[in-house]
């Protein structure tokens, strides 16, 4: 069977209903080998940028994560070269080594960016995939201009969104979006920077799926494997695409089979129109949102609520009792009580009652705020162990955004607020000095920066489409740790 022609690709997707036509998963891929970088929009390319450059700003935080150095002693054992960069020491690596190495770092501070309705985490799987794959190409001679890099980027942001979009209720289901459909979407974009054709493309979307994997049990249990899933996708993207330029072949029903993605990992429960409806047209790449706070993004909303009510003067010792609404799905991820007593940095992360707690008493959430002994102050232990939260009936329960906080005081008084918006969103968006602020923040944090070692990393970015080698201008720039 060989791939659709692009022209018959409309007509294709024009059948958007369950159960979906053979051949689906191949216009799909049909549709993107046909696009080039002067289809993308303005707002594409400014935010493909400021995703590019806030990431590497977190993968130089997390030098000193817990678990990172961890991982790149172990993989350092094992590849002593290669032909790519760990950016964490730059090591030299294998391209899906390198790939697993920075996405894991990419991930290690829950601080980078993420579609919100989609419930994905991207760029922790796409730069490294990309990054790796660049790298590779430019040992081979075949170096990958700027222009192409961005494309390619723009493709695994824009797949991966949609494909979280339309399988709408995925973490709800037990699985990492993030993982999941990130394998996929930056198998694809992966593919294209190796110039791969549509059948090429179909084989690289087939090869991902059938190493897609990723259990959202980690971020429930607060564990340290929550931080390399990201990593495990990178690696399995970069293995399918090489593997597909090699020549072989994998499935053809990728998204549509009976033991496809939308069958196996979603139960049929897809609108398979949001992933077709507009595609090349209307991009999604546009509506991601990038983090204020280094921590899960289902605690966002509390966080800003706790910081309002610093602001106003409340202060927790006049306080009886916290109660959190928020929807099912954030529930199930961030509501289970804190236990100080672990003493992990990722159950503090992905605990809505230690995040709202920091927020309330400082004022503020940082990268401080997730380090040991940060994670089992008393004082903030005390406040946690006195808030509920609580799965609302009253929000959508695969909203991401809305929340409430009860406060009962010990006069008896009630004060209640909700936040249907979450800052660093579209909606709410954080400013351009608060971007660069957080990018400086995070370089110094792990690797020592300077301001300047910083601002030449960001004129590096701004000026991507102009570099003729784009993982060579990248990793030039990316500060070494001091």
């Amino acid at each position: 069977m060989t791939a659709p022609n692009v022209t018959n690709v409309k007509e294709m997707f024009a059948a958007t209903t369950l159960p979906l036509p053979d051949g689906y998963s191949r216009a799909l891929c049909a549709t993107i080998a046909g696009w080039t970088y002067d289809t993308l929009p303005a707002p594409v390319l400014h935010n493909v940028k400021a995703l590019i450059l806030d990431t590497l700003g977190v993968i130089g935080g997390a030098a000193n994560a817990p678990g990172i150095a961890e991982l790149n002693a172990r993989l350092s054992r094992w590849e002593k070269t290669g032909s790519t960069t760990g950016l964490i020491g730059k090591r030299r690596y294998s391209p899906p080594t390198a790939a697993m190495a920075n996405g894991a770092a990419a991930h290690a501070l829950d601080f980078d960016d993420q579609h919100d309705p989609a419930r994905v985490h991207t760029s922790a799987v796409v730069l490294p995939t990309l990054l790796a794959t660049a790298e590779d190409l430019s040992a081979e001679g075949k170096p990958v201009s700027g222009k192409d890099f961005i494309l390619a980027y723009a493709i695994g942001a824009e797949l991966h969104a949609r494909l979280g979009l339309a399988c709408y209720n995925s973490l709800g289901k037990g699985w990492h979006p993030t993982m999941i459909f990130g394998t996929v979407a930056a198998g694809v974009a992966a593919g294209k920077l190796l110039k791969l054709d549509a059948n090429g493309l179909a084989n690289a979307l087939g090869m991902a799926f059938h190493q897609a994997s990723g259990s959202a049990q980690s971020m429930r249990d607060g564990v340290l494997s929550k931080r390399l899933g990201p990593g495990f996708a990178a690696r399995n993207a970069v293995m399918g695409a090489f593997l597909a330029a090699d020549g072989l072949t994998s499935t053809r029903g990728t998204l549509e089979g009976n033991a496809g993605l939308f069958a196996l990992y979603e139960r049929n429960e897809v609108k398979p129109e949001i992933l077709t409806d507009g595609l090349g047209q209307d991009w999604r790449v546009a509506e991601y949102s990038f983090k204020p706070y280094p921590c899960c993004r289902c605690n966002h909303t509390p966080i800003g609520i706790g910081i309002e009510l610093h602001q106003q003067g409340i202060k927790p010792a006049d306080v009886a009792a916290i109660e959190i609404g928020m929807s099912n799905v954030n529930w199930l991820t961030v509501g289970a009580p804190y236990e100080p007593a672990r003493n992990e940095v990722v159950h503090a992360q992905f605990n809505s009652s230690y995040s709202f707690a920091r927020a309330f008493a400082d004022g503020k959430v940082d990268l401080h705020s997730y380090r040991k002994p940060a994670i089992t102050d008393s004082s903030i232990a005390a406040i946690a162990a006195m808030t509920k939260v609580v799965d609302d009936p009253a929000i959508n329960p695969t909203a991401i955004e809305p929340a409430r906080v009860k406060l009962t005081l010990k006069s008896g008084k009630v004060i209640e607020l909700k936040c249907e918006t979450v800052k660093g969103s579209p909606q709410d968006p954080m400013t351009d000095a608060e971007m660069r602020g957080k990018v400086r923040g995070c370089l110094e944090f792990g690797l020592g920066a300077s301001a300047a070692d910083v601002d030449r990393l960001a004129d590096v970015v701004a000026g991507l489409e102009k570099s003729g080698d784009a993982a060579k201008a990248l990793l030039d720039a990316f500060p070494a740790q001091k």
